[in-house]
């Protein structure tokens, strides 16, 4: 009789899949689209021959099947990030400083700081916040290790890897009406920023007219500015909650282009820590 090997990044998706009951849910958790952890799903049916999940609702619900595999899943998935712990973690001894991007540390960073106290404890870990500029060129002259930011388009200068591409939307307070006719309030950060100048960008090549009605220096100052009602910005989906909404697609708004958070790496050697957690990360 001949075994084939089960992926663990597929049993790691099933987990999350199983327990969070939907895939744009678990999606988030491994780093993943929503496509890609459906294509996962089906690539791990196919090896299996059988059906894992059922559509309830809204919902994703075990099959027989699919309950059967969640605890052989659970067991070989800790199996495996136990043995990467003891074979790893005694190199383990360096901090690592990682820079990122306001945004990278409102949606990304905190998952990533709990995979890393889960898989290295007692790593020290430092996150030192900037902007693409700053975090460019302390990652030129080595004083940090990694960067996680934004970026429309790659830096060929440094070893990088894509750690998710998300989509663009128009996002306002949840009680924002635009006047019909109006000049389109931006609300921006100000200076150098990709989201800065495709709101601009976008705008002007669609002849829709625009002002800027309110700029800051954080992403707090932006929040605070849609909450109040002042106008509109161009942002990740990462950036919802409750209190804020994306524009409808008949509001006339132009599409905006797709935007990668990724993952660079300093261009001297790294630390043993810091490629620890630069594999950790990274998408499987």
């Amino acid at each position: 009789m001949s075994f084939r090997n089960l992926d663990i990044g597929l049993l790691r998706t099933f987990v999350a899949v199983a327990e969070k009951e939907n895939f744009a849910v678990a999606a988030e958790q491994v780093f993943r689209t929503q496509a890609a952890v459906s294509q996962q799903m089906q690539k791990l049916e196919a090896a299996l021959d059988c059906v894992l999940f059922e559509r309830v609702g809204r919902s994703k619900r075990l099959t027989t099947a699919g309950s059967r595999l969640l605890d052989y899943a659970r067991r070989i998935v800790g199996l495996n990030d136990e043995a990467y712990r003891a074979m790893t973690q005694r190199a383990f001894d360096e901090p690592v400083k990682v820079g990122a991007c306001a945004d990278a540390v409102d949606s990304l960073i905190p998952e990533y700081l709990k995979m890393c106290a889960e898989v290295f404890p007692g790593l020290r870990v430092d996150i030192q916040v900037g902007r693409r500029r700053w975090l460019t060129s302390s990652l030129r002259r080595g004083e940090i290790d990694l960067v996680v930011m934004l970026d429309p388009v790659p830096n060929p200068e440094f070893d990088q890897v894509v750690l998710r591409t998300s989509p663009v939307t128009w996002i306002a307070g949840a009680r924002y009406h635009h006047q019909p006719g109006a000049p389109v309030p931006l609300v921006l950060i100000e200076g150098a920023c990709p989201f800065h100048s495709m709101a601009i960008k976008s705008l002007s090549e669609a002849n829709i007219p625009w002002r800027i009605a309110f700029q800051t220096s954080t992403l707090a100052g932006i929040r605070a500015a849609l909450r109040a009602g002042m106008g509109v910005t161009p942002r990740t989906v990462e950036m919802l909650a409750p209190d804020l909404k994306v524009l409808d697609p008949h509001a006339g708004m132009p599409a905006l282009p797709t935007i990668s958070y990724r993952l660079y790496a300093r261009t001297d050697k790294l630390s043993e820590s810091a490629l620890g957690i630069s594999h950790l990360i990274s998408p499987r």
